[in-house]
């Protein structure tokens, strides 16, 4: 079970990690994520992908002012470094990511 808790210690503890809101009904969210998912898991090595339903876990999404779906947070160092909501593209997030990202891993 996720908790705001659980997911701040992984944001703490992990260099890069990912929060993907979505919720069932979305159609957008199921089209994005394993495109999303899968550009990340090929650019970016050791981020942590978490998965947010938020028609389960409302609390969590109003914990981190999310309002809106699909909506990514990337958070790097424990800090947030980047919000995309709704209108995204993989390729827009993956260039915004990857400078950061290989300045930290390097």
């Amino acid at each position: 079970m996720q908790t705001t808790d659980s997911i701040d210690k992984l944001i703490n503890d992990k260099t890069a990690v990912m929060l993907y809101f979505s919720a069932p009904t979305c159609n957008v969210c199921h089209s994005l994520k394993p495109k999303l998912l899968e550009a990340i898991n090929e650019n970016f090595c050791e981020f942590e992908i978490v998965s947010i339903d938020i028609s389960t876990c409302q609390d969590i999404a109003a914990y981190y002012s999310v309002f809106t779906i699909p909506t990514v947070l990337v958070f790097l160092a424990g800090k947030e470094f980047l919000r995309k909501s709704r209108h995204m593209s993989v390729n827009d997030v993956i260039n915004e990511i990857k400078r950061p990202y290989e300045i930290m891993t390097s």
